[in-house]
């Protein structure tokens, strides 16, 4: 395989080039506005580079370790270019960020006339044809989802966003939300009563009118395969695509790209059915009897693909050849596909009393064709399984990765594409991301991260310790983690790879330092968990995949970090057994790869939540002795930043007190 093109800034010093390396001066705008601003090397080497592919309209692939400041190093050139762009990033929660703070910052510093709009899912935004359903029904489940809903009202007469992040106090799990949201399913259009008012299509046309719009992948990809939020008729009119936290961009593409048949869109159809029936044609179909089968059915499917799974924590992927090849989901499948065919000439029968019932009506047929192509075999090239909660089963077909569509959007209109983030690969090649995202021809840099490792921050691997597969193995995670946190006085994560082990790390490290207070991910929202953490410095929280990534705790708020074992992928995950076929019928290794390959990129994110600023110090600890004794274990540690290593508790207690000292 051939190394993708070295990155490099123009020879010969553009308009551009030169505009961003005097806003990154030391007398320059943003030097001159904010007093703890430093020029740092790394951040003018990637602005300058992004600045090259925005002029030449190229691709780049770009690591930015922590601490380079990658977010000013594209969004300036992007500013200063006067090109139209859009930015996705990886949750709402860094869009916000990036809207409501970066973005109004450094358009103030550099004082640049930009118009930018920030657009979101549907399921962000209020329908106000919907919230007066449910103020008219008044059917919740709940005290607390009564509470919501007054909360919304009464914000719903000022709000000119329509965004339910402005509601104070809204839990982003709560029942309500779905109730004053629509979906592509249930949204009226043009026949909605509300639609001059509706916030989804003021968004849209605020994106279509912006110089800059910021989005994130989910809806990026969800709108490209469903055409439902803007973003398909905004891609071919900007000149620059940046993707920042690109390392989960193939994920989101795989989970959006594919045909899913979600169990609770049936049981939420069937309501819908039986709703709108009752208020605006009562008695003139069986809309009782009609609903009941489609939510039965949807139930029946459910319970099909749990089998004999009773008790379900977070979501559990489940391989399909083992519900489907004992033809378990076939009658399922063809009772919801007839229950929603049912409905159909009902619905079309009252079709004039009210808008809803011809949209209800292509609900349902779509429901039923979905039911009646996961009876089918899956198409070629791609990849079947089930997504089973507690709430519901989704039934999903998807491509392995996203490298047709990426070479479909970059075979159009020709523009800028910047990938960036902390983590893309285990290498200076950044195999793992350009692999999968079809970029092997795009140009790369590697920038590393500007803080001093070796002076700032240690790792441990703990010796001897309990091998992984060991029963005992999370009660001596968290026991070692009470004694890290004790020593620190708290200010510790314990990150593990499955939400399984996490209440019996918990339970070890609440009897090994009693007087810290511990927070387990799950107990509650994860907002609050963190501010309950922020708040009590003589904290510990004990977190799964969320909390590897995405989570900024500078200065002395989170000095210890422990991670259970390695993150290599689950083997009997279908996704993972996929993409290992795919790798030995193309002549691979799928253990280095692909296994390590994605450890290493995992460990690097998890690692990454503990040095966030110049003077940040602290401890890395790994629980497994896989690092020590297995010879891939090398490459994982080569993958990490350059931490001093230790050999002993003694020492690493030692490095703890020295920090709980200095605090």
């Amino acid at each position: 395989m051939t190394s993708p093109p070295e990155a490099s800034p123009p020879t010969e010093a553009s308009a551009l080039a030169a505009a961003v390396a005097r806003a990154f001066a030391i007398d320059g705008p943003l030097a001159a506005a904010d007093a703890a601003f430093v020029p740092r090397q790394a951040q003018d080497q990637l602005a300058l580079a992004i600045a090259h592919a925005v002029e030449h309209r190229e691709a780049l692939v770009a690591e930015a370790g922590t601490g380079v400041g990658k977010t000013y190093a594209y969004l300036v050139p992007l500013l200063l270019s006067g090109r139209r762009a859009l930015v996705s990033t990886a949750t709402k929660s860094l869009q916000d960020q990036l809207f409501l703070r970066d973005l109004p910052r450094l358009v103030d510093q550099l004082s640049v006339p930009v118009r930018r709009a920030l657009l979101k899912g549907r399921a962000s935004y209020l329908c106000r044809h919907r919230l007066q359903q449910a103020e008219a029904e008044g059917q919740l489940p709940d005290r607390m989802a009564v509470r919501a809903l007054q909360r919304v009202s009464a914000w719903a007469q000022s709000t000119r966003t329509g965004d339910l992040a402005e509601v104070e106090g809204l839990d982003e799990r709560s029942p309500v939300i779905p109730i004053v949201t629509s979906t592509r399913d249930n949204c009226l259009g043009i026949d909605c009563p509300e639609y001059r008012n509706c916030h989804v299509v003021q968004a849209r046309r605020e994106a279509m009118a912006a110089d800059l719009v910021v989005v994130n992948h989910h809806l990026f990809f969800a709108d490209l395969a469903l055409r439902d939020s803007g973003v398909a008729e905004l891609l071919p009119t900007v000149e620059v695509a940046v993707f920042d936290e690109a390392h989960q961009l193939v994920e989101a593409g795989v989970q959006f790209l594919g045909t899913t048949l979600a169990t609770g869109q049936a049981i939420d159809l069937s309501r819908d059915v039986l709703a709108q029936g009752l208020r605006h044609a009562r008695g003139l179909k069986p809309w009782a009897e009609l609903a009941a089968a489609m939510d039965r059915a949807a139930r029946d499917l459910r319970l099909a693909c749990a089998g004999t799974l009773r008790e379900v924590r977070g979501i559990l992927k489940l391989r399909w050849e083992e519900r489907a090849d004992e033809e378990r989901l076939v009658g399922p499948l063809q009772a919801l596909a007839e229950a929603a065919e049912a409905a159909v000439p009902a619905l079309a029968g009252v079709a004039e009393t009210a808008p809803d019932f011809a949209k209800l009506a292509q609900r349902c047929q779509g429901l039923a064709a979905l039911a009646r192509r996961f009876e089918e075999e899956a198409e070629p090239g791609q990849v079947r399984w089930i997504d089973l909660s507690p709430q519901q089963a989704r039934l999903v077909e998807s491509p392995l990765d996203i490298r047709a569509m990426m070479s479909e959007q970059r075979a159009g209109p020709p523009k800028a594409w910047i990938f960036t983030s902390a983590t893309l690969g285990a290498d200076e090649s950044l195999a793992w991301f350009t692999a999968q995202a079809g970029l092997e021809d795009a140009p790369r840099l590697v920038v590393g991260s500007p803080f001093d490792y070796p002076a700032h921050a240690r790792v441990w691997v703990p010796s001897p310790f309990p091998k992984p597969n060991d029963a005992a193995h999370p009660g001596a995670v968290g026991a070692l983690a009470g004694r890290c946190a004790r020593a620190l006085g708290g200010r510790t994560f314990v990150l593990t790879t499955t939400l399984r082990v996490l209440p019996l790390v918990a339970e070890a490290l609440r009897a090994a330092a009693p007087e810290l207070l511990v927070l387990v991910q799950g107990s509650e929202p994860r907002r609050s968990l963190l501010q309950r953490y922020r708040d009590g410095r003589g904290a510990v929280l004990v977190g799964s995949a969320s909390f590897w990534e995405g989570i900024d705790m500078p200065g002395d708020a989170l000095q210890c970090v422990l991670i259970d074992k390695l993150p290599f992928p689950p083997p009997n995950d279908p996704l993972v057994e996929a993409r290992v076929r795919q790798l030995r019928a193309g002549g691979g290794d799928p253990f280095n790869d692909y296994f390590v390959a994605e450890a290493a990129v995992s460990l690097k994110q998890g690692a990454g939540r503990l040095i966030r600023t110049e003077t940040d110090r602290g401890l890395l600890v790994l629980c497994d002795p896989r690092v020590r004794q297995m010879g891939y274990g090398r490459k994982l540690m080569a993958a990490l930043p350059p931490m001093a290593a230790l050999g002993t508790e003694a020492l690493a207690l030692k490095w703890l007190e020295e920090l709980a000292a200095s605090h």
